[in-house]
This record gives structure tokens, C-alpha cells and sequence, in this order.
């Protein structure tokens, strides 16, 4: 059994975005160009995490993905599980077939169900706070001002420049010349 890189880099992108979900809804973008992950990747990824409700989307200018639940309420197992990972280490799935259809399961069967069993209880018991306070107590730097976007937050006021005549008698003297 092996973690592949669709678990890695699932629970990889959610540490980068619990870290970062105080400044509002991290764009995948940022995301992508910080962890090397691609981006067309992630949008797969959080599409599916968004549909167990681990994460939330805004859309338009300053969108982007922010937490479905608190990070203390969400595990390893929880991310892992989401993007359709599996955490199975016999040769059968989990079907109790492993010596075919007729012959059963093999010899070792219940060494690996055990083995299963104990990886689901040991990232179950992981949250996502964990690993984000495990990440800042290495000194991981998050940038304090948050990502320019497209929309500002400030109103842009440009000086109206006038060119019609602003009273009868400018009227008078603009069309006697």
C-alpha cells in the first residue's frame, strides 16, 4: 500500500489553505505557484473536496476556497477519503476474495485488514490544525497582506472633465462664437 500523489498533494493544498484562511478565500492559483502543484490538478482535487464539504468556494474577482468546517474538525482520513484514495492494503479490496472467487481469502488476510484498520485510526487522529500548527512551529512564513486582487478596496475617483456649458449664459457665449 502506498499514498499516492492525489492524497499527498490533497492534504499538501489544505494545509496551505488552512494557513492562509484568515485573509479571506485563498485562489487555487496561489496555491498552485506556492506548493508546485498543478493547477488544472487542484481544481480536480478541491472539486472533490467541496463535495464532502471539507472546503467552501467563492466565486468572482477575490474568490476563491476557504474551509468547510473548522480545522480542528478536519482529519487526514477526512482529506484522504475525499479525493477518492484508498486506504487498503490487501490484495482484494477489502472483498475477502484474494485467492479468487471460489478459493476465499488468503492466508494473510486478516494481517493486512489489521493493517488498514490501524492507518485509518492513525489518520483519523491527525487533524488539520495539527499539521498546520506542526508547519508553524517550523517557522513557515505566510505573507501578512494577502494576495492583490482585482477588485480594491478602495473606490478609484477620476476628475470628471466637463465640456458642455454649465448655465444658459455659457450657452449664450459658447454658440455666439
Amino acid at each position: 500500500m502506498r499514498l499516492t500523489t492525489k492524497g499527498r498533494f490533497a492534504v499538501t493544498a489544505m494545509i496551505d489553505l488552512a494557513l492562509r484562511s484568515n485573509n479571506g478565500p485563498v485562489a487555487l492559483a496561489a496555491i498552485s505557484q506556492r506548493q508546485q502543484i498543478s493547477l488544472s490538478y487542484l481544481e480536480q482535487l478541491f472539486g472533490k473536496l467541496r463535495r464532502h464539504e471539507l472546503v467552501e468556494s467563492t466565486r468572482g474577482p477575490g474568490g476563491g476556497y476557504s474551509l468547510g468546517r473548522k480545522a480542528e474538525e478536519i482529519t487526514v482520513a477526512d482529506i484522504i477519503v475525499a479525493v477518492d484514495e484508498p486506504i487498503d492494503a490487501t490484495g482484494c479490496a477489502g472483498k475477502e476474495n484474494c485467492m479468487g472467487d471460489d478459493a476465499g481469502r488468503c492466508m494473510t488476510h486478516d494481517l493486512w485488514a489489521s493493517l488498514n484498520q490501524k492507518m485509518i485510526e492513525y489518520l483519523d487522529s491527525i487533524s488539520l490544525k495539527k499539521l498546520v500548527d506542526d508547519q508553524l512551529a517550523k517557522g513557515v512564513s505566510i505573507e501578512e497582506a494577502p494576495i492583490k486582487r482585482a477588485i480594491s478596496t478602495v473606490p478609484v475617483v477620476k476628475p470628471i472633465k466637463v465640456t458642455a456649458p454649465n448655465s444658459v449664459f455659457a450657452l449664450g457665449s459658447a454658440m455666439s462664437k
